[in-house]
């Protein structure tokens, strides 16, 4: 009996092993694709709602496609399930756009740094939404991260001399508002299907987006370009579309301090993307940096508990 039991315990903690692992794989592979977007940005020549526009249309479409026979919208009609995707894609929206501004008033380098001190905040927060404390673990790996994160931009701080206080404020606002939804979808990723929680995102944030976009668009005076054209559909179907639906299946299937600290593998791999298809420049300090980046995300995968079980919001 006790042999049987033990083998049944041995069957259980396997099978969420693989759960938790399907779950980093998930979750890191859609960090990889997120960081695409910055380099295809700064490639294109619209402004940046015009180009969320149109991702977020692409996006879209191709999920109300693929998703067809799902009818991915249905499970969002329940009046309490939809205003909680409501704000979830408020946040979403108002967090990118936060971070947009913050970039062109600091500077990319340092409204990445604030930004990408989202973990820290959901460390902080966590315990508070899920009523359990955040792993020791955790706090050694974002103090990795952190020292690896100053590497990555200390060659742009270097030179900055004057600091907007606005965009310091919004770049600031931004982590928090990404460390806010994170928790936010922390309840939807485990009840709604998957399906349902990427295409109910898009639409959300294309329907907060457009008015800005149609504006900018106006206020430019010409069309898209073929450049804007090939950079919007990618970032439709790859950074959002296939990206989106491998985090929102990833994140349901391990603790949300550990897929924040996975977050910091975009700014690993952004300036990465940037030397091989734009040519700038990849400093030693952004590869050692990034170094003790991807070491703290992999601290958390391989010592951390990755089950959700332990996170049961009120």
């Amino acid at each position: 009996m006790s042999d049987g039991t033990t083998f049944v315990a041995a069957a259980a903690s396997s099978r969420v092993s693989r759960h938790a692992a399907r779950g980093y794989g998930l979750v890191s592979g859609s960090f990889l694709l997120f960081a695409t977007s910055a380099p295809l940005v700064v490639w294109a020549d619209a402004p940046g709602g015009v180009l969320l526009v149109v991702r977020y249309a692409v996006a879209l479409a191709a999920l109300l496609l693929l998703f067809a026979r799902r009818r991915p919208l249905r499970a969002a009609l329940h009046a309490r399930r939809w205003r909680r995707l409501l704000l979830v894609g408020a946040l979403d929206a108002s967090m990118m756009l936060a971070y947009f501004f913050a970039a062109r008033s600091v500077g990319v380098a340092l409204a990445t740094f604030f930004f990408f001190l989202q973990p820290v905040w959901v460390a902080l927060l966590a315990p508070r939404f899920f009523h359990v404390a955040t792993e020791r673990i955790v706090y050694a790996a974002l103090g990795l991260a952190l020292a690896g994160m100053t590497f990555v931009v200390w060659p742009s701080l270097a030179g900055t001399s004057h600091v907007s206080l606005v965009g310091l404020a919004a770049a600031l606002a931004s982590g928090w508002i990404f460390a806010m939804f994170q928790l936010a979808m922390k309840r939807p990723a485990g009840e709604v299907p998957y399906e349902t929680l990427v295409t109910a995102q898009c639409l959300v944030n294309l329907l907060l987006l457009l008015p800005l976009g149609l504006w900018q668009f106006l206020g430019a005076g010409h069309g898209l370009t073929a450049r804007d054209w090939i950079a919007g559909m990618v970032m439709g179907l790859v950074t959002t579309a296939l990206a989106n639906t491998m985090w929102w299946r990833g994140v349901a299937r391990i603790s949300v301090q550990h897929s924040s600290v996975l977050g910091l593998i975009t700014p690993v791999v952004a300036p990465v993307y940037a030397f091989i298809f734009l040519g700038q420049s990849l400093p030693a300090s952004t590869i050692a940096g990034g170094i003790l980046i991807l070491s703290a995300g992999a601290l958390v995968v391989v010592v951390g508990r990755g089950e959700t079980a332990l996170e049961a919001p009120p």
